[in-house]
């Protein structure tokens, strides 16, 4: 769809609201609410206040209607409105000790869960690297205890082999994993990543 399409189709629905289309609402609705979450989330660091700004957007959208019909550019009209309550909030904000503790204490809570995201997905990286070094065998009895959460039981009997076998080749298994992350990483690096660690 080209912008000249877009643009008529977000009028269309802004003439519908005008006329109190609930259905052409909720379409509105699902084609802007992750645009503005991301827009207010950039400048509030509150995943809590971004979602508040976007449910207040809509509201006050939807009590509008039936001044709707001669918007001629929607996105804007839209944008403007997430611009002010956005900036209604922060200067709620600027007033309030209370209310700038918390925001700092969201972006410091943002900073460290993408810190651990980003090194979760580097862990996984790296354990994929490892189990590709593994025998096919090896790496099926990996993936259907940690990945399938079969049991050595169940294990053993989808396998044809015994239990002992299957717990003697996990050991192996995770022995080489931790090694082959000690390769990888820093002593002080390791600290950090021995909670991802448990989970493949």
């Amino acid at each position: 769809m080209d912008k000249d399409s877009v643009v008529h189709n977000e009028a269309y629905l802004f003439r519908q609201i005008d006329g109190g289309d609930e259905t052409a609402f909720r379409q509105l609705f699902d084609l802007y609410r992750l645009r503005l979450f991301s827009f207010a989330f950039e400048l509030t660091h509150s995943r809590a206040d971004s979602e508040e700004i976007v449910q207040e957007l809509f509201l006050k959208l939807w009590r509008r209607r039936g001044t709707l019909s001669g918007v001629t550019f929607p996105k804007k009209y839209i944008y403007t409105m997430a611009h002010n309550l956005v900036m209604d909030h922060l200067t709620r904000l600027a007033r309030d000790k209370k209310l700038r503790t918390q925001v700092w204490a969201n972006i410091q809570e943002e900073v460290e869960y993408t810190e651990q995201a980003v090194l979760a997905a580097e862990t996984a990286n790296i354990v994929g690297k490892a189990l590709s070094r593994l025998s096919t065998r090896k790496q099926t009895i990996y993936h259907l205890s940690r990945r399938d959460g079969l049991s050595h039981q169940e294990i053993a009997q989808r396998l044809g082999i015994s239990v002992p076998t299957v717990k003697n080749t996990m050991v192996e298994i995770l022995r080489f994993i931790r090694t082959f992350l000690h390769t990888q990483y820093e002593p002080a690096v390791l600290l950090g990543i021995t909670v991802f660690t448990a989970f493949y």
